[in-house]
């Protein structure tokens, strides 16, 4: 088998984002790939914390929230039982729900892009991701998705903040994507074409 392929899932809340991940996983088991997915926060104790913060149940500064991220990433990693570069070593593929380019998007309206650029440098050392995928889709469809599925919302899936997300994704990309592997998406594609685009690229990337 080729090289095991560390895959990331961007995009702002209600992009599709999730469903694509499924996709995907299920995808790779048809064609007989060992694959896992995983997120962030994680589901370890500064995930939960995260967590905990984005539902509103804690309330600190945005720049301790990139610090948690920071280093809730570094375990995501590093951890010897069920971090990703073990997991990767073990021969399974990695679908990951977000990775750095989500901090700076989600913090880069409160914390300094080029510190957090900076801070994730590390992560990035550790573990680069082989292709990064962004759903562009348009904040508005995304929000009016939300409303309609969820029973709560956290304290990012505003109009506002998804707009300005949005736009920081973007950004981010500009001015951190040298060197990386970034496919942008048409997120108003039908789910089961934009899984066929995003298939199409990992097959590629298996075959050659």
């Amino acid at each position: 088998m080729s090289k095991p392929l560390f895959i990331v899932i961007e995009g702002i809340d209600g992009s599709g984002k999730s469903t694509q991940i499924d996709l995907l996983e299920k995808a790779f088991h048809y064609h007989g790939h060992k694959a896992v997915i995983t997120g962030e926060p994680t589901d370890g104790l500064i995930g939960s914390t995260i967590r905990q913060i984005m539902g509103g149940k804690l309330v600190t500064d945005p720049s301790v929230v990139a610090a948690l991220y920071l280093a809730d990433r570094l375990d995501h990693i590093t951890h010897p039982d069920t971090g990703m570069l073990d997991v990767l070593k073990q021969g399974s593929h990695i679908i990951a729900s977000r990775y750095y380019f989500s901090s700076y998007a989600f913090q880069g309206e409160y914390v300094p892009l080029k510190w957090l650029i900076d801070a994730n440098n590390l992560c990035k050392e550790y573990l680069t991701a082989d292709i990064t995928f962004y759903i562009n889709i348009e904040p508005s469809i995304c929000y009016q998705r939300l409303i309609s599925t969820r029973e709560s919302l956290d304290i990012y899936e505003n109009p506002k903040k998804l707009q300005r997300t949005h736009e920081e994704y973007l950004r981010a990309f500009e001015e951190a994507g040298e060197g990386e592997n970034i496919v942008l998406l048409d997120g108003t594609l039908s789910p089961d074409n934009l899984h066929k685009e995003i298939w199409s690229h990992i097959t590629r990337m298996i075959h050659s």
